[in-house]
């Protein structure tokens, strides 16, 4: 069986990330895994799944910042903000400037209030918003605040008179939805605009360099683990070393003494073991989750 770590793995197009879970426990021989932030089907890149007590590390890296590569397209709105739904709308879009392109896309980064796509994941009353559009409901999702710290402009193609394809390069936080910007730039321009490709090129500090395709990983299996739980902490979280005392008091759950470390971050043993992660709060320094073997 597959040790506890994590698997930085490349997602193919035409998956869901549950099909991606499903193949990697198939791999690694263990009912225990999961993913850290789902990338719709259409999407590819940067998909982190846990493995084992590493499962337990995906609530941090599901709030990590994430980077994407992205093509919009300008000219045509679908139901789902991207290339998988229905075109709704079409409105010529070759009288679009360059010029108007970029300024549409600026006033798009920074802190933004973002409306999430109706077809989205976000549960509405326990069921996903996705299935109530499907099931015929008019779904209206409440703004939330987001990052888009870089909002870069790669490339604008008009390879046919009545659209304009726009390359773009995106850092977000966590929450983020890439199809929303290619809506609402397209809103504001007035012609419309969905998402025709999406990539993943980083998760925290977790980028495509390292990411191993599914094939590969069959290739290696079940030795599918390329982070162990150890090495994946010591990389997402500031480190702090205990002491043997420490370590065990911290290992039963009880609390340490601050070391001022700006938290949550992953405290070690003497012999290199992943305790707990840990913050700071009222002058002392408690696990947020204790991962020392039992």
């Amino acid at each position: 069986m597959s040790t506890d770590g994590l698997i930085v793995v490349d997602k193919p197009a035409g998956m869901t990330s549950h099909d991606v879970v499903a193949r990697i426990r198939r791999l690694a021989r263990t009912r225990r895994v999961g993913h850290g932030g789902t990338l719709d089907p259409m999407a590819t890149g940067v998909l982190v799944i846990g493995v084992g007590r590493a499962t337990r590390l995906l609530t941090y890296v599901i709030g990590a910042g994430k980077s994407y590569t992205a093509t919009i397209r300008l000219g045509q709105a679908t139901v789902t903000d991207d290339a998988e739904g229905d075109v709704i709308a079409t409105t010529p879009a070759g009288a679009v400037t360059d010029e108007a392109v970029r300024a549409a896309l600026a006033a798009l980064t920074g802190e933004i209030d973002q409306v999430p796509s109706a077809v989205s994941a976000i549960k509405v009353n326990g069921e996903r918003a996705y299935k109530r559009v499907r099931d015929g409901e008019s779904v209206e999702l409440p703004a939330r605040r987001v990052t888009v710290s870089r909002l870069a402009v790669l490339a604008i193609r008009r390879d046919s008179p009545d659209v304009v394809d726009v390359d773009v390069d995106v850092t977000c936080s966590s929450g983020t939805y890439i199809r929303a910007i290619a809506r609402d730039a397209g809103l504001a321009l007035g012609v419309g605009g969905h998402l025709t490709a999406l990539r993943r090129t980083a998760v925290g500090g977790f980028a495509l360099a390292e990411a191993a395709t599914l094939d590969e990983l069959e290739q290696r299996a079940p030795e599918v683990v390329n982070l162990p739980l150890e090495a994946a902490a010591d990389r997402f979280f500031p480190r702090r070393d205990a002491t043997p005392d420490e370590a065990k008091v911290l290992s039963h759950g009880g609390p340490l003494d601050p070391a001022g470390i700006a938290g949550p971050y992953a405290v070690f043993g003497p012999d290199g073991t992943l305790i707990a992660i840990v913050s700071e709060r009222d002058g002392r320094a408690r696990a947020e989750i204790v991962l020392a073997p039992a």
